[in-house]
């Protein structure tokens, strides 16, 4: 058996994540076209690379399917409850870096805190008889900080598209989002509130702590630690 280690199947992340290991002197390669999933991993024995959507990876484990992978934090938190018991960080890349915030539009004069948020969604549900309705992808990391900072009064929709045009189409009033630059969010008439990060997210590379080891899979995962420096 091998020690299974599931990377981003494409764009910037997989560019990335191979350019990582490859300066830890492990290569990672598509075995064919670019619309094949199967990979090789030279450098070290005992390795097998799976391809996934970075939004598989952290599923994949979480149920054990893989040994390790590499995704983004946010994504590790987002679709994981209890994340600490289902994966151990071992090491973050240092890249793929992005803030998850919420932001609301630059009109809002008088919203810049959540205070400000938490009070400007009671007069909107009195004014309008509904509750403000916050645009994301992010439904259980919102929840929690809003939760926590005592926002109320407030529903989530799922953003399916680009959240940021939500407050344009009508179909929010604010967002929460990543955001790496701001750009995007100014380019839309928005602004993020003082304190309203809620995540500092980057590519990480994590371990599955339900996926089962034989001896010989150990050794691996011992040696290439020491090869990744991860303690």
């Amino acid at each position: 058996m091998s020690l299974k280690l599931g990377v981003p199947s494409k764009g910037r992340l997989m560019d990335k994540t191979v350019e990582w290991f490859a300066r830890h002197g492990i290569e990672l390669g598509r075995s064919g076209s670019d619309r094949e999933y199967a990979g090789y991993v030279k450098g070290i024995d005992g390795v097998e690379l799976v391809l996934l959507s970075a939004g598989e990876i952290p599923r994949e484990l979480a149920t054990g399917r893989i040994h390790l992978g590499v995704t983004g934090t946010d994504l590790i938190r987002e679709k994981l409850g209890q994340w600490e018991q289902q994966v151990e960080e071992l090491a973050p890349l240092g890249f793929g870096q992005a803030d998850l915030v919420i932001a609301v539009p630059h009109a809002w004069v008088d919203v810049n805190t959540l205070d400000d948020l938490d009070a400007a969604a009671a007069a909107f549900r009195l004014r309008h008889g509904f509750r403000l309705r916050i645009a994301t992808k992010y439904h259980r990391l919102v929840r929690e900080f809003l939760r926590e900072a005592g926002v109320a009064d407030y529903q989530l929709v799922d953003s399916q598209g680009a959240t940021e045009g939500t407050i344009k189409n009508e179909t929010a009033e604010a967002i929460a989002d990543i955001t790496s630059t701001g750009d995007t969010l100014r380019a839309n008439h928005l602004k993020i509130l003082e304190d309203g990060l809620i995540l500092k997210s980057q590519a990480t590379l994590c371990r599955a702590r339900a996926a089962a080891l034989s001896d010989a899979e150990r050794a691996t995962l011992g040696e290439l630690r020491a090869r990744l420096g991860v303690d």
